[in-house]
This record gives structure tokens, C-alpha cells and sequence, in this order.
């Protein structure tokens, strides 16, 4: 036979530990005290939230909102149904818009890239309203598109009836909904997600600075957007990354300009001093080589479909836990979608921080008849 039963089990289980003999890591205190209705800290990559407080309580949102509309706009762009260098006539609806504005001219045509910085820099909603109405056909029905992109995306807390955060009834959505956004936009649009960063743009001669002061307060800083009506208060959704770690911050409710930022920057410090973020394993990467049987090939490469992430206090990084097992015995052909095994990221404490699904990194082709005859007799002993 052209096979060894006991090959089976030094395949089908991979332990990776640290040394016996770690440094204890050092202890991480409470979040610092927030001053804000809501607050949430999230890590980017590995979606672990460090600090919250009613992250799940319903907010206004005000210019938050636009966040939303930037997803649905961004989605057009990359389905092309949208054009940056196409112009969108300035209805009256538009040019009447309350609250901050762009100072788009009704009738006059402007193209989208301008409104989209008008809606992200200045947040305008002469602009966020104009680009609502060329993506929509009209506000009404832009928000409907607003409502469909948040249940793809699993924000259960949130309901949008406009496109540019003006107060309203069943308008709301929660910190927890709002950091979901943030990292999906900073995920499946980093291209657009530069214009968060802009300190400022000039449309028809008028300068028009952007009004999260933390860009210029912290290098580290790269967006992402301001809010406030006289109910919301004053609400910020902050990201910044330093080294290869990127936080986002969400508060919401806040007394003034000078809360909300220095309750995001006091968030973001608590995450970047006591926790470090690194990429356990990489998607592609072959982590178990099992027996498959009835295969063409004796062995195939099992991995994983996408980087694994973990956060964890600074100092733990080192002494993680990472098992890996297959579901035996393995049986071809089997497609590249299907699950065969589990990863199992462990803390050293011996809590479970991450599960993901182990499968082939290519399909397994079924082999010949004499291969197919020879498997099937010895999986009779397994």
C-alpha cells in the first residue's frame, strides 16, 4: 500500500506555544472616565473591543449619519454606477439643505469628487444631500439604500430616514453599529478613505476647513468624522494608527468640541499603551499538510481564507496558544470551501480569543480507481 495509517495523527493536530518561563505582562487598568451619552474602542483588525460604556444605547447621530452615506456612495463608485469626474446638478431640495453647507449653487453642476469632499471635509449637506439624490433618484429612497447597506453589514441598532443627519423621529443608530461602519469603510475602501485625512478644500473660492481638530492634535490620526446637532450633542468617530496597530474610536454625546476630541484621544491612548495587535497567521499560509484519502495526492495544504488578528494586553503577544485540527479522516474530493478543521487562538490564560475554520488551499481531486479501492479498504480500521 502506498500509504502509512500512522501518518494520521502527526498531521492532524499542530500545537504552537510560547516558552515555559514569560515575564508576567503588565496589569491594564479601567478605560479612562468618559464625559459622553456613548463610547466604544474597537481594534481594527481583529475587531476586539478594549473599552465601551451603553455602546448599544440608541444615539442621534447627526453628521455621523454620513458615514453611512459615504458606504452607499463608495458602493456606487466601485459597481460603477457612479463616476467621480461626473456632475450632478444642484437641486433645490440640495441648496436649501439646513446646517452646515458647501455652498453649492442650486442648478449649477458639480462634480462628484468635490461633493464628495464637501460631505466628508466640511460635511455639507448641500453636498451629502446632492449625492444622495444622484445615487438614490431621491433622499427618500437614498435611505432606503442607507437601511439595506446596515443590515449587510450587521448593524442591528440603527435606522436612517436621511442622508445627512439632520434630527428625525426614527433617525438613530449606536456606537457599537457606528464602529462596524468605520472599519468596513477603512476595509473595503481604502482608496476613498484618504479624503478623511484632508485638513481642508477650496470649492468656488471659499477655503473650508475639516472639523476633526485631532488631525492636527495627533500625526497618528488619519479620519474619520464630526458630529452635532443641539440634541445629539457633540459626537467624533476617530481613527488612528500607530506602528501596524489601528484603532477606532467612537463617542458619542458629548458637552462640547473640546469633549469629544479629548475623549477620543484619551480612548485611543488607553488602547495604544496597554494593548498591542499582531497577525497570528496569514491567509494563504499552509498550517497542517493532512492525509486525504481516496486523493490524488497523499497530502494536502489546509489554511486559512483570511489574515487572523488577535489583540491582547501588551507584554501577552508571545505566549499565545495556537492549535490546529483537522475533522479525520479527511475523504476527497474536497472543494476549497469546505471547512475541514479549526484554528484555535488561546490566551494565557486559557481563554479562547479567536476560532476560524481550517480548508484546503486548493481543491483535492478524487484519485484513481486502484487509489479509491486501497482508501476504502483501510478506512475499515480507522
Amino acid at each position: 500500500m502506498r500509504r502509512s495509517s500512522s501518518f494520521l495523527s502527526s498531521v492532524a493536530i499542530l500545537i504552537l506555544a510560547c516558552a515555559a518561563q514569560v515575564a508576567l505582562a503588565a496589569p491594564i487598568p479601567k478605560p479612562p472616565a468618559i464625559s459622553s451619552r456613548s463610547y466604544l474602542l474597537v481594534d481594527f483588525d481583529s475587531g476586539r473591543v478594549l473599552a465601551e460604556d451603553h455602546a448599544d444605547e440608541r444615539m442621534e447621530p447627526a453628521s455621523i449619519t454620513k458615514l453611512m452615506t459615504a458606504y452607499v456612495v463608495f458602493e456606487a463608485l466601485e459597481d460603477k454606477r457612479l463616476k467621480l469626474e461626473d456632475l450632478v446638478t444642484i437641486s433645490e431640495h440640495a441648496w436649501k439643505a439646513e446646517g452646515s453647507r458647501t455652498f453649492v449653487q442650486v442648478g449649477t453642476q458639480v462634480p462628484v469628487e468635490v461633493l464628495i469632499k464637501g460631505m466628508i471635509v466640511q460635511s455639507g449637506n448641500d453636498a451629502t444631500i446632492a449625492l444622495a439624490e444622484r445615487v438614490g433618484g431621491s433622499e427618500p429612497a437614498f435611505a432606503q439604500m442607507m437601511n439595506e447597506y446596515s443590515k449587510r453589514l450587521g448593524m442591528r441598532g440603527s435606522n436612517w430616514e436621511n442622508a445627512a443627519g439632520l434630527p428625525a423621529k426614527e433617525h438613530f443608530t449606536t456606537a457599537r453599529d457606528i464602529s462596524i461602519l468605520s472599519r468596513a469603510l477603512i476595509h473595503q475602501f481604502p482608496e476613498r478613505y484618504r479624503y478623511y485625512s484632508l485638513r481642508e478644500f477650496t470649492w468656488n473660492q471659499i477655503k473650508q476647513p475639516n472639523r476633526n481638530g485631532l488631525l492636527g492634535r495627533d500625526p497618528s490620526v488619519d479620519g474619520i468624522k464630526t458630529g452635532h446637532t443641539e440634541s445629539a450633542g457633540y459626537c467624533l468617530v476617530t481613527s488612528a494608527k500607530r506602528d501596524k496597530m489601528r484603532l477606532v474610536s467612537v463617542v458619542m454625546g458629548t458637552a462640547s468640541v473640546k469633549a469629544r476630541e479629548d475623549a477620543s484621544a484619551a480612548l485611543l491612548n488607553y488602547g495604544f499603551t496597554f494593548f498591542e495587535t499582531t497577525r497570528v497567521k496569514s491567509r494563504g499560509e499552509t498550517i497542517l499538510k493532512p492525509r486525504v484519502f481516496k486523493s490524488a495526492d497523499e497530502l494536502a495544504a489546509v489554511g486559512l481564507t483570511d489574515d487572523i488578528y488577535v489583540t491582547v494586553g501588551r507584554g501577552e503577544a508571545t505566549q499565545l496558544k495556537i492549535t490546529a485540527k483537522v475533522n479525520e479522516p479527511l475523504i476527497a474530493p474536497l472543494a476549497a470551501t469546505t471547512s475541514v478543521g479549526e484554528l484555535t487562538i488561546t490566551s494565557p490564560d486559557g481563554d479562547v480569543l479567536t476560532r476560524a475554520p481550517l480548508k484546503p488551499l486548493a481543491a483535492v481531486a478524487e484519485g484513481g480507481l486502484w487509489t479509491r479501492a486501497v482508501d476504502s479498504v483501510m478506512l475499515w480500521f480507522e
